[in-house]
């Protein structure tokens, strides 16, 4: 059986409620394990147990929150060869996929052996608080399927 863990930072709680449909799809494929971790109580030392992890922020300013550029900073001290990774965040339409083009980069040059298994996934949310815009959360949990799907 295939392990996943979802780490997430949320200040608003809509990338948390991302995080929580993406888990959602990831369940409906038979053969995976998930695991839902906040980005301050994750366990470094556990993570090579995962055969993926996937990493969500919130925008700030067109890349991650700080938080979450020094975790990816942090993966790249752990032997994560042969390991599956992917990035999801929530955004302003302004900066669309910004931040997610960035953690992208950051595990690419910074985490060796850590492979994309796919593009993130970027939601749009209505203000810095949110809400989620509406039809974009069926997108997380099918982005959670498919993720799920090429891990197994």
């Amino acid at each position: 059986m295939a392990k996943v863990i979802v780490v997430y930072e949320s200040k608003h709680g809509n990338t948390k409620l991302v995080a929580d449909k993406i888990i959602e799809g990831m369940r409906e494929v038979s053969g995976i394990e998930t695991a839902l971790s906040e980005l301050k109580e994750v366990d470094l030392d556990r993570l090579t147990e995962y055969d993926a992890i996937l990493v969500g922020s919130p925008n700030h300013w067109g890349r991650a929150t700080r938080n979450t550029r020094v975790f990816i900073d942090e993966l790249g001290n752990l032997n994560l060869k042969g390991k599956l990774a992917t990035v999801f965040d929530t955004c302003f339409s302004s900066d669309f996929e910004k931040a997610v083009k960035k953690m992208e980069k950051q595990i690419s040059e910074k985490v060796t052996g850590l492979k994309l298994v796919a593009p993130g996934l970027s939601i749009r949310v209505k203000g810095i608080k949110g809400p989620i815009i509406e039809g974009e959360l069926p997108k997380c949990k099918e982005f959670g399927a498919k993720i799920a799907a090429q891990i197994k």
